[in-house]
């Protein structure tokens, strides 16, 4: 059984995953701190919300379909006073080739939370998107992002 901490690090990331499946960003960035720091599928480090929002975020939600943290398989490590969490967790989507044709494009990721009270919302801090090995690095979907 989750205790409360863990289960609002998993009730986050669940969230964001449907805000990533949605292509919404607008409401994914308000999970984030200004200063967020990632590393991405399509971008190497980048700091800064606005940053990541541009050259990852816009890049890749709107090209790929049925995204979903893997929240079964998701791991949180806590700190012992309960301002940071790591979430490591899998994930699944669909991506879209040049001809169109639909793949799977499962992946991993690492997210670092934080928050400045136990009675306080978390925010994003850090974020690591890695694709598993031998899956294509490009997708073409072209959806509406939401902005």
């Amino acid at each position: 059984m989750l205790d409360a901490a863990h289960s609002s690090v998993v009730d986050w990331v669940v969230a964001w995953g449907r805000e990533v499946a949605a292509a919404d960003v607008a409401s994914g960035r308000r999970r984030f701190d200004d200063d967020l720091i990632a590393f991405g599928t399509h971008a190497d480090v980048v700091a800064g919300r606005d940053a990541v929002e541009a050259s990852q975020w816009s890049q890749i939600w709107p090209a790929i379909e049925d995204f979903a943290f893997l929240s079964d398989d998701l791991h949180v490590r806590m700190s012992p006073d309960g301002l940071m969490a790591v979430a490591i967790v899998p994930w699944c989507s669909t991506g879209i080739d040049v001809e169109g044709n639909r793949f799977d494009r499962p992946g991993r990721a690492t997210i670092v939370l934080e928050r400045s009270a136990t009675d306080r919302p978390w925010v994003g801090t850090h974020t690591h998107f890695s694709l598993a090995r031998g899956v294509p690095q490009s997708t073409f979907g072209r959806r509406e992002a939401i902005r």
